[in-house]
């Protein structure tokens, strides 16, 4: 009997790459930086949650009987908190009631778009502070002066606003110019001593945020500048040329959403298409090794330091000729500090920066709503902004807490600035 041998199975070829699906759920639950973000947001208003049911009274007391009426504390905790993140969702994105009234011909559609301009009106400035702080982290430099430099944007964009005499389209230009120029000399300040003895960048932008605070304060003061109708700290009023033009009258988004969009495409262009780019990564990423290529890393701190102040002085000029119009104090709020942060949350990327001004314009505008009508203290919106930010600069906690799996090309560590 002869013994027939099949032929050897042909060995199946391995599939070198996943499908769609399978990919996107392998990805599902794995450290991400888009998982994270979002685990560290639904952290972030778990934690607000609680907070918000603390600090609520009527809340409290219903806790007291707990154990006799569970009921009653678990519905009013309910309702607390899902009234308050209802009127968050209602003053920054929509609210449904202005859009049923206005589809019935009771409202007007400037009450429906009123959420979203004013997510955009505080987002603009933003943008602009967060770009600067992002760009130089990128090049290895911590800038915390972007609330100084924004303070310098504010005053001399609204001197050029109402003290030169020009056509509209012109006046608009030179004052948006100016605030940039404004900032970028108080960047070049820290950049220069950076570079040429070594000084550290955080402690002179903290010490210029200061100068440049009480310098507003002296200059509102001047004859001239304050308000010859006023006696207290408040400047004149910037001419209408050269205020950003509004859309839909009682609107108060601007023109400075354009410009923050354009502004991060164009820090996208620099860091990932120009020279200028590759140069202050090389120089974030080792500056002795950079030194050796044959790139000047003191030319690319100045430089670097001066675009990151013509961008937070952009961001100045955008709140004093878009929204506030006149200098006083308090004009330019903490767009500097918030840009910081802005800046952190969308990990020194610039579209991720802009993603970031975005929730953070959305929380500022909500929260106002969110006080208002249910009673919140706006306060509350600040610890929220803060809670998402620690989550996102701590990635291994929040993977720990979700157990996430490692992802294959997740980059989770956020660029901080050498030798910080």
């Amino acid at each position: 009997m002869t013994t027939v041998e099949k032929p050897p199975a042909e060995a199946k070829p391995e599939k070198t790459e996943d499908g769609f699906l399978q990919h996107f759920l392998h990805n599902l639950w794995a450290a991400n930086t888009v998982v994270v973000t979002l685990l560290s947001v639904l952290l972030a208003m778990v934690i607000g949650a609680v907070l918000i049911i603390v600090s609520d009274e009527e809340v409290r007391a219903t806790w007291t009987y707990l154990f006799a009426r569970p009921g009653d504390a678990l519905q009013a905790s309910w309702t607390v908190v899902t009234d308050a993140y209802a009127e968050l969702f209602k003053g920054s994105v929509f609210d449904p009631v202005a859009v049923a009234d206005w589809t019935s011909g009771a409202g007007t559609w400037q009450a429906v778009f009123t959420p979203i301009s004013e997510t955009l009106t505080y987002t603009a400035p933003i943008v602009f502070t967060g770009l600067a702080v992002a760009l130089a982290f990128r090049g290895g430099l911590f800038n915390i002066g972007a609330q100084g430099q924004a303070v310098l944007g504010t005053m001399i964009a609204a001197m050029a606003g109402f003290l030169l005499p020009l056509p509209p389209v012109l006046h608009l230009l030179v004052a948006l110019l100016a605030g940039a120029l404004g900032g970028a000399v108080w960047g070049f300040v820290p950049g220069i001593l950076k570079a040429r003895t070594g000084a550290h960048e955080v402690i002179t932008t903290i010490m210029l945020n200061y100068t440049a605070g009480l310098l507003l304060v002296w200059l509102i003061h001047q004859n001239g500048i304050q308000d010859p109708d006023r006696t207290d700290a408040i400047s004149k009023t910037v001419e209408s040329s050269a205020q950003l033009p509004a859309y839909g009258g009682a609107l108060r988004v601007h023109l400075g959403i354009v410009l923050a969009v354009l502004a991060t495409a164009g820090v996208a262009w620099l860091l990932n298409r120009s020279t200028f780019g590759f140069e202050l990564r090389a120089v974030g990423a080792n500056p002795d090794a950079a030194r050796t290529a044959g790139i000047s890393v003191a030319k690319t701190y100045t430089l670097l330091m001066v675009i990151a102040g013509a961008l937070s002085g952009l961001g100045g000029a955008t709140q004093v000729l878009g929204v506030a119009h006149t200098l006083t104090p308090a004009v330019a709020g903490n767009i500097g500090f918030d840009g910081l942060l802005v800046a952190l949350l969308g990990r020194t990327r610039p579209w991720g920066v802009l993603l970031a001004a975005l929730l953070f314009g959305a929380l500022r505008a909500g929260g106002n709503r969110m006080q208002t009508a249910a009673g919140i203290s706006l306060e509350l919106v600040t610890v929220l902004q803060a809670l998402i930010v620690v989550f996102i600069a701590a990635p291994a906690l929040v993977k720990a807490l979700f157990r996430l799996r490692a992802a294959r090309a997740a980059r989770l560590s956020t660029s901080v600035a050498k030798g910080w």
